[in-house]
């Protein structure tokens, strides 16, 4: 599936509930990240949600009301993440990315955005 579509959400999500090292990473957890990809290709979709919640995560297609925390980065470097190429951390002190919200919330849930990597590994993604 083409990378940033619903279909990609769709098997985001699905990838993100089949593991157990995420799942049991955000067994308690309750957080909605927003992801925002100005320059997103024409007919994907370049702002996302992640929202967890009851042990369960769902991606879908935003913005949203209220996220906790907001991720914006250019498509080269969602691209390079979602690869595996650059992980998200290396990309925040490179000045990659933008994160604007609870500063807190995210760091409470680093082991969770640890898994999130794992998880997304074997998924075959169209760039």
């Amino acid at each position: 599936m083409k990378f940033l579509t619903k279909e990609w959400l769709e098997a985001l999500t699905a990838a993100l509930e089949g593991h157990e090292g995420f799942k049991s990473a955000i067994a308690s957890t309750e957080l909605t990240l927003q992801f925002e990809v100005p320059d997103a290709p024409e007919g994907t979709e370049g702002t996302y949600l992640i929202t967890i919640s009851g042990g369960s995560v769902r991606a879908t297609p935003g913005p949203g009301e209220n996220p906790e925390v907001t991720i914006i980065n250019n498509y080269e470097t969602a691209v390079a993440i979602s690869k595996g190429e650059l992980d998200t951390q290396q990309a925040f002190f490179a000045n990659k990315i933008k994160i604007s919200g609870s500063m807190a919330a995210l760091m409470r849930n680093m082991a969770a955005l640890g898994q999130f990597a794992k998880a997304t590994a074997g998924m075959e993604v169209e760039y």
